[in-house]
């Protein structure tokens, strides 16, 4: 069984992680394709459903394998790549504070605009349950090696007590993070604008940028403390 500090550091970032700008983003754009199209709610609710599972099953299988990576390999190994991962994770939200300041400038977390570009096109074309599942794959495949710091340190963190109730975290920890996807799912459905959550998204793009990047960098200490041994979990 895992501890209360475990459970409250693994919530916390899965609430805060949620507050995700692309998969936001292209879950807003694949809705307004969809009403644009003159689907009926129903349709909506059920593609939008196929994307919002596909992004969880996607974070969950790669959390899954790095879990399995990390807990294969020798301890005193895993030690020092506990913190190689805090110091990148603290680099990481170095930049997101950088990005609520100066944002454009400089080094970023951002999807390449390649990828970012693909997405949108993806999102105009995917109208079967498939293609939204396709379109909700790739998009969490896409943004996981920029976006996904606080996920990788919830793993290391994991790791270093792994048993099933680690496996039971990281399915919690998932669906904490596609919840805002479903809060705007049944909002919309319920009647609520799209335009409006668009804009409350555009909004608080900064604040998200803020948080993210203070999380990051008490994650990646948190990490350096645990491999460290001066914080023990267990």
């Amino acid at each position: 069984m895992l501890d209360l500090p475990t459970i409250s550091v693994v919530v916390t970032t899965a609430l805060l992680d949620a507050i995700n700008p692309c998969a936001i983003g292209v879950l807003i754009l694949m809705i307004s394709v969809i009403l644009s199209g003159g689907n009926s709610t129903r349709r909506l609710v059920v593609l939008g459903s196929a994307y919002i599972f596909a992004v969880f099953a996607t974070y969950l299988i790669a959390g899954i394998g790095l879990l399995y990576f990390f807990t294969s390999i020798p301890i005193v190994v895993a030690e020092y790549l506990s913190i190689a991962v805090g110091l990148l994770v603290i680099i990481g939200g170095i930049l997101e504070i950088k990005d609520f300041f100066w944002y454009g400038k400089g080094p970023s977390l951002q999807i390449p605009h390649y990828f970012a570009k693909k997405i949108q096109e993806f999102s105009k074309s995917s109208k079967s349950i498939w293609g939204v599942m396709g379109l909700g794959a790739f998009v969490a495949a896409v943004e996981l090696p920029c976006t996904g710091g606080p996920y990788l340190a919830i793993i290391a963190v994991l790791k270093t007590d792994f048993n099933i109730w680690s496996g039971v975290l990281l399915v919690i920890y998932n669906i904490l993070f596609v919840s805002p996807l479903i809060v705007i799912l049944v909002m919309v459905a319920g009647g609520t604008k799209v335009s409006s959550v668009a804009k409350f998204k555009e909004e608080s793009k900064g604040t998200m940028r803020l948080s993210m990047g203070l999380l990051l960098i008490a994650l990646g200490w948190l990490l350096i403390l645990i491999a460290s041994g001066v914080i023990n979990f267990a």
